[in-house]
């Protein structure tokens, strides 16, 4: 017999959608919920307390529901908050953090150039994740301010992401870098943008696939895989208003969803 409670899987706000897919892609059988916690995102512009806060609440709602596995499909949160998870709660959490190892081994030209939040970028998981693969590469970390806040508010292939990233990406190329490492989940969504700012040269890293194949190694080596009967189902909760909240996520998940306040 299978295990058939639901994959938990949280972000910030609607990011987190890029490794949902993902999970969903791979793990069909997978029941999962999502919480969107809109209402405070980004997190990149809270204190680390504050996420810590906002990190075990969601974990509690999701653990309510009976949530065999919890997924922080953030890198901010992952890097504030999965730790003291791991020690709070005793189901499997996994995390997400920047793909510096696979893009080093990439790198034709030495270069790596990482987007992501100040947080993530400030932070000593990142920092020691750095120094455990980085030193093979020039790694360029840049903070992306308001770029989360494009994707919240659905705005994909405007002026406002452009113009940002635009500014984001030019010290990076500058720098010769070929291979970017897109160190927020938010970001993927816009990756068709980056392909059209940085051309074919440039190899874009997205670590959801990497997230999704740790997740089943997980479920299998625990024995928590779902019966392979009917597709799983799906649940989706927010903090922020429902209206909008579930206009972005349906557009981005190319679905309409129902969405549940928390």
């Amino acid at each position: 017999m299978g295990n058939n409670n639901p994959v938990g899987v949280f972000d910030s706000g609607v990011g987190g959608l890029s490794v949902l897919r993902r999970i969903r892609a791979d793990l069909p059988h997978e029941t999962l919920l999502y919480v969107a916690d809109s209402g405070h995102a980004p997190y990149g512009g809270q204190t680390l307390e504050f996420i810590l806060r906002r990190s075990v609440a969601i974990t509690e709602f999701l653990l309510e529901r009976g949530a065999k596995v919890v997924v922080v499909a953030c890198n901010t949160a992952t890097a504030a908050a999965i730790a003291q998870l791991r020690r709070q709660f005793d189901i499997p959490v996994i995390g997400i953090e920047p793909a510096i190892k696979p893009a080093v081994a990439m790198t034709r030209s030495g270069v790596v150039g990482i987007l992501a939040t100040g947080h993530t970028v400030r932070s000593a998981k990142f920092a020691d994740l750095l120094d455990r693969h980085g030193r093979q590469a020039r790694v360029l970390a840049q903070p992306c301010p308001g770029l989360a806040d494009c994707v919240e508010q659905g705005e994909l292939g405007g002026l406002r992401p452009r113009i940002l990233l635009e500014r984001y990406l030019a010290p990076l190329l500058a720098e010769d870098a070929d291979t970017l490492v897109l160190g927020c989940t938010h970001y993927p969504f816009l990756t068709p943008l980056i392909e059209r700012l940085v051309g074919p040269e440039v190899s874009i890293l997205d670590p959801s696939a990497a997230v999704a194949r740790h997740l089943r190694n997980r479920l299998e080596a625990l024995d928590l895989l779902a019966d392979r009967g009917a597709p799983g189902g799906e649940g989706y909760f927010t903090s922020g208003a429902p209206v909008p909240t579930a206009q972005v996520m349906s557009r981005l998940l190319g679905y309409s969803i129902t969405l549940d306040v928390l």
